[in-house]
């Protein structure tokens, strides 16, 4: 499940003292955030393995944990076996139609003996006759046998399918018996232990990008004219005691509604009811923490 990290409040702020002090007017400040992921378990049993600790640093599909699957392990055995056994049942259409096409071969072969006996006057139609109906017979037998047979393999070949999906199933619930991290980033938060007894759904850890952190903000309705998505602004990073540092930023998302000033919030308009939320990407140099207070200045069009 994703959310979004870190407070979503922010000040909105015009003028040098109301901003931290410094000579810089900014047009909004607000705290960085990031995009985080709690990562739950996929599967129930007894956590074999968890190797990650608060702070941990890890990459895109990093293999980080185990939750016991013996059982299903065992269970995937079974099924295979079953498969291999159906698998058996399938009949060998050849071998099984063999005789009966060695009969029809030999019966047509007497009949064209007796056909060419009788034209020489030295047969009966009697004896054309009964070869011929008894030919009618083999060949009806041998339909039958093939309608038999390819009709008793489909039904092999359906059960052997169903099955095949069973195995299918139990190798997704094992790889969901390996705990991964879904994204690249930081760990800031471990909820389970080695030797605990887990339950799909319940959290494991969290984990947020660091590398691409976010300034939220909020503007007052006089101040929509001046900002659009992807537009190019600075950003200010709060180090306290006056001191910052300058981030080259990107508003990537402005809030399509406006929604009533915070409590903690104060704008440009200290008399402004509504005001708009907009966030800004910035590349994390490593000095960028969650929660830290930023400023924002507007570039000149």
């Amino acid at each position: 499940m994703k959310k979004v990290l870190g407070i979503v409040m922010g000040v909105a702020c015009m003028g040098l003292a109301s901003c931290g002090g410094g000579d810089l007017e900014f047009d909004a400040s607000g705290i960085f955030e990031s995009t985080e992921v709690v990562v739950s378990a996929e599967a129930t049993g007894k956590i074999l393995s968890l190797e990650v600790e608060e702070g941990d640093l890890l990459s895109a599909g990093q293999r980080v944990g185990t939750i016991d699957s013996v059982q299903l392990y065992l269970k995937k055995l079974q099924l295979e076996a079953s498969l291999r056994s159906i698998g058996s049942r399938k009949a060998d259409i050849a071998k099984q139609v063999a005789a009966t096409q060695e009969q029809i071969a030999k019966t047509e072969k007497e009949r064209k003996r007796f056909m060419s006996l009788l034209e020489q006057q030295a047969g009966t139609q009697k004896q054309v006759d009964d070869l011929e109906s008894q030919l009618e017979v083999l060949k009806k037998q041998l339909a039958a046998q093939l309608s038999t047979l390819t009709k008793g393999n489909q039904g092999v070949s359906d059960e052997s399918d169903a099955m095949a999906v069973q195995v299918m199933q139990v190798d997704d619930q094992l790889s969901k018996c390996r705990i991964v991290s879904p994204l690249s980033g930081t760990v800031l938060a471990k909820y389970a232990e080695e030797g605990e007894v887990t339950a799909v759904g319940k959290p494991l850890f969290k984990v947020a990008d660091m590398e691409h952190v976010y300034l939220r903000a909020y503007v007052g309705a006089d101040q929509l004219t001046q900002v659009k998505l992807g537009q190019e602004v600075k950003v200010y990073a709060d180090y306290g005691k006056d001191e910052r540092k300058e981030y080259p930023g990107r508003i990537t998302w402005i809030a399509s509604q406006a929604e009533f000033t915070p409590k903690t919030i104060q704008t440009r308009d200290e008399r402004a009811n509504l005001v708009y939320a907009v966030k800004i990407a910035v590349q994390n140099d490593g000095a960028l923490k969650l929660g830290m207070y930023g400023e924002v200045k507007l570039l000149e069009p």
